[in-house]
């Protein structure tokens, strides 16, 4: 939307005021709250329940005030028109009979139309002196029996449909007749209508004129309702539920969420990087790198298209869409990568060079659009010396257990004081459905990385480095191995039958059951607690499509007992590997749970990953989720977020079938009880969600359909790949009796789990240096750590745990591309503080200060930088407020000497986002 709009200002001058969404799926409330913030007056939509459209129109409710249910102060509101009728093509908008709206879509006559024709066998006519008046009262009458639908004197009725008015030729025909029709309705007032063509601004600024103005009675006025909520799941028609694209094409989802968050990481680098290069005279980079900068935006953004994310495209415009990303990708990561060279090594001659900059390279990286990430290896055996600098892209501290893969289990590692690093090493097993190893090695230690800034490790051969201690060989234990299996060398595996496999952390014990390699239990050290976590892995049979999840009965269990398991045992991390014994001569999926060591954010939660390959006929028309059924009494009750931003409550009614209980999860599901133990589920990607039973969560994780849905895709999905789905769960307990209000209240998440979402969502980025030989290392490690003061560390490490920088960016690289310029370069801020339920842990499990009274100094953040014009705006940062509680004479400033001697106070409630653009100039 930030792209999108400061396009059209660019290009054609334009800043809309009206947002039109006729075709995505269903609609979510966090939409209507930021169009309302991006400064938006107006929204429309269509595609809602048909009896939430029959129950909103037998009331006159179809125009509503749109409101937060968080939002106590209604300031987020915002007006929307929901359009009455099944679909917004010709025959369904301008009255409730389609067969007679037909008539009126011009471009299907018989002479014009071909294949377009109107399925009632009542074709268009021409309008002309001897029709015109049966033709416009019979239009008339429609207008009429819609009009009582609303509230208001003013109709707004659309014209047009998708892949129209392609010619002038249409467009001319339609005008041409409907012009006919409205100048003799027009002209004869008898029939009390005056009827023209408009634009959707048209039609809202009418509306609002006959709103303030009341006619000759002031009572008269249309007096709107306010709805709080959103509008899943959609059914068009009887038990049509269009849940299934909530996980359709899961691979291109989570490559949807990998490029966000690496663009986010980047437009961070881009900010740091310039910050530095341009206070040293430097000019050619990071602005070098603004077109790409763009490509990416662009490319994310169109990939939100109602049928880019939700997977309902045809399988060309999905490879189009994938090589798009994966392209961006690419870029973004090489231009991480040069950052982290230009920001460590500042001392370098022409560090700012962009054909300088190639010290480092990522440690993940991806061939092609259709294939998982691979990640690099660090060559130990040669003898070699490899760098290893992680960046946190995150406003808090993280702490977590670190992943490497190495081609040698004599590793070693050593910190940038050349002091050793306790660490571990593992088989690194293929990622597939397969126990099959990889001859290399996970070399795994706990890092701590600062808000926004870098950690640095050396990664060594550990025979010839007495002083840097090998890492420890992770203990194997293996439960139903075959007599082929083979113990991966160095490591020493004990073949096991005990019934019940447990791994343990500082804070939490695991319990599977051995035969089926399944979650059973889950134990908090802090109180003793046990919670039941019955894992299982289940399908669904269905006759659904792309956008339809119409399941045929229950899903089964595939899980047979004897599935192989590998049991990973290490001080850094213990892991289960269950690859499951099914009907199937492949398992469709293998399931690796984690648990991390540490005091950490990390070690507070159960890590499940889930490989799955629906990839031959034998999984034609299955859906494949996991389910975990607890001990919880939610009594059919959840919490899911919506676009990442707030929860909603869910309840299973059943009333209604099976899969119009699924619902959107974009990254957070929750069951809790009236005691407040509280069972969380964070996603790495969009899936779909439903709890069937009590104490019941189940996630859907890939689906591969033969049947059109007959919804307009004309295939079905047989595209899979391998794909990798992640969750970290949580369960918690609440510390307090705050726990108040009815049961339909809004719930939030905690404070821990609000930061066990974004670490998922946000995570570290690695990236390798090329080898280098001891003695040079050794040296280097000296000067590795950025001591300049525009380094973000210092300012970052001020932010409270529950204030999240949502984005850092430069608003218009393209501007900037020829070098030496003498403009102040603009940045968008973009803060929000975080709503979170005070009844659990205040500090989120961990050490951390939260927002006292709301209140937070943006001169903290711009400490040690020179800016100007700091202001506040509205989230695509077009408009611009100055006189809104009392920013005028804050922020309306030029800083000369580079550090703010004036305190900007930031007024953010909980659930806010705040904007801010200033010009960044140089550092001192």
């Amino acid at each position: 939307m930030m792209e999108g709009n400061l396009w059209l200002l660019d290009t054609v001058g334009v800043i809309p005021k009206n947002a039109w969404a006729i075709d995505p799926f269903g609609h979510s409330a966090t939409m209507a709250y930021l169009l309302q913030r991006m400064g938006f007056k107006n929204m429309l939509i269509q595609r809602a329940h048909y009896e939430v459209k029959k129950a909103l129109a037998l009331e006159q409710n179809l125009e509503f005030i749109w409101r937060q249910s968080w939002d106590s102060e209604n300031s987020s509101d915002i007006f929307c028109h929901m359009m009455p009728f099944y679909s917004y093509d010709v025959p369904h908008t301008c009255g409730p009979e389609p067969a007679v709206c037909c008539q009126f879509d011009f471009w299907r006559m018989p002479r014009y139309g071909g294949a377009l024709r109107c399925p009632w066998h009542l074709d268009p006519v021409e309008t002309a002196p001897d029709n015109v008046q049966e033709r416009a009262t019979k239009l008339l009458d429609q207008y009429r029996k819609k009009s009582t639908l609303y509230k208001s004197n003013t109709l707004l009725v659309p014209l047009g449909d998708d892949f129209r008015y392609t010619s002038l030729e249409e467009a001319e025909l339609q005008f041409r007749n409907y012009q006919a029709l409205f100048d003799y309705i027009n002209s004869h007032p008898e029939l009390k209508a005056q009827v023209h063509f408009g634009t959707l601004e048209d039609y809202f600024s009418s509306l609002r004129d006959e709103v303030e103005s009341g006619g000759d009675n002031r009572h008269d006025a249309p007096k709107f309702p306010s709805l709080s909520g959103d509008f899943f799941t959609y059914a068009d028609r009887v038990q049509d539920y269009w849940s299934g694209y909530y996980v359709s094409r899961p691979f291109y989802k989570a490559i949807d969420r990998v490029l966000e968050e690496s663009l986010r990481a980047a437009e961070i680098l881009f900010f740091l990087a310039q910050a530095y290069c341009q206070a040293n005279d430097y000019h050619s980079f990071p602005l070098s790198f603004g077109k790409e900068l763009v490509n990416a935006r662009r490319n994310l953004a169109l990939f939100q298209h109602h049928d880019g994310v939700t997977g309902t495209a045809k399988d060309h415009v999905v490879v189009d869409y994938g090589t798009r990303m994966h392209n961006s990708l690419s870029e973004l990561q090489s231009f991480m990568a040069a950052s982290v060279g230009a920001l460590l090594n500042k001392d370098s001659p022409g560090v700012c060079d962009a054909d300088q900059l190639s010290f480092f390279q990522p440690e993940q990286s991806r061939t092609s659009h259709d294939i998982l990430a691979l990640k690099k290896f660090v060559d130990v055996a040669s003898g070699n010396t490899i760098q290893v600098v992680l960046f946190n892209p995150l406003e808090e501290t993280v702490e977590q257990v670190i992943t490497i893969l190495v081609n040698s289990s004599a590793a070693c590692l050593v910190d940038s004081n050349w002091a050793s690093v306790s660490s571990q090493v593992s088989p690194d097993w293929t990622q597939g459905t397969s126990y099959l190893v990889t001859g290399r090695h996970r070399l795994q230690w706990q890092a701590s990385i600062p808000p926004l800034g870098f950690q640095t490790y050396f990664i060594l051969s550990s025979k010839d480095n007495a002083y840097c201690n090998q890492a420890v060989l992770s203990k194997l234990k293996i439960y139903n191995a075959d007599k082929d299996f083979i113990c991966p060398p160095p490591y020493k595996c004990s073949l096991e039958t005990v019934e019940t496999i447990r791994i343990n952390n500082e804070h939490l014990t695991l319990s599977f059951a051995s035969r089926s390699g399944m979650l059973q239990d889950l134990k908090s050290h802090k109180d003793g607690s046990h919670t039941n976590l019955v894992e299982d892995l289940c399908l669904y049979s269905s006759r659904g499509g792309a956008y339809l999840f119409l399941p045929q009965g229950q899903a089964t269990s595939i899980v047979d007992a004897d599935g192989l398991i590998l049991v990973t045992e290490g001080p850094m991390m213990q892991e289960v590997s269950t690859i499951p014994n099914t009907a199937f001569d492949h398992t469709p999926v293998i399931r690796s749970a984690r648990l991390f060591a540490g005091n950490s954010v990390q070690s507070l939660i159960l890590e499940m990953e889930y490989h799955v390959e629906l990839l031959d006929s034998t999984f034609n028309n299955k859906e494949i989720i996991t389910r975990f059924k607890t001990d919880i009494n939610s009594g059919k009750v959840f919490y899911s977020d919506l676009n990442g931003f707030q929860t909603i409550r869910r309840e299973t009614y059943d009333k209604i079938p099976l899969q119009g209980n699924y619902y959107p999860m974009p990254s957070l599901a929750f069951l809790q009880d009236p005691e407040g133990r509280r069972f969380s589920v964070h996603s790495r990607q969009a899936v779909g969600v439903a709890s069937l039973n009590n104490g019941f969560l189940e996630m859907m994780l890939d689906r591969r359909l033969t049947r059109d849905d007959d919804r307009g895709l004309g295939q079905g999905v047989l595209d899979n790949h391998p794909t990798n789905v992640v969750f970290h769960l949580l369960v918690e307990s609440n510390i307090s009796s705050l726990l108040t209000g009815s049961s339909s209240a809004p719930r939030l998440p905690s404070l821990l789990s609000h930061r066990v979402g974004s670490q998922l969502n946000y995570p570290l980025h690695a990236f390798l240096r090329k080898p280098k030989h001891l003695p040079d290392a050794q040296a280097e490690a000296k000067s590795l750590m950025p001591k300049w003061k525009v380094g973000l560390v210092p300012w970052a490490s001020t932010f409270p745990c529950d204030l999240h920088l949502v984005s850092l960016k430069i608003l218009r690289p393209l501007q900037f591309l020829n070098a030496a310029t003498s403009k102040e370069l603009q940045f968008g801020l973009l803060l929000q503080r975080r709503g979170w339920d005070p009844s659990y842990c205040k500090k989120g499990g961990t050490d951390c200060r939260t927002l006292a009274n709301g209140s937070f100094d943006l001169s903290d953040v711009l400490t040690g930088l020179t800016t100007s014009q700091i202001r506040k705006s509205s989230l695509t940062f077009l408009h611009e407020d100055l006189q809104v509680r009392g920013y005028i004479e804050q922020l309306h400033r030029k800083q000369i000497t580079g550090v703010s001697k004036r305190k900007i106070p930031i007024d953010l409630k909980p659930m806010e986002i705040q904007a801010f653009k200033f010009a960044l100039k140089h550092v001192r």
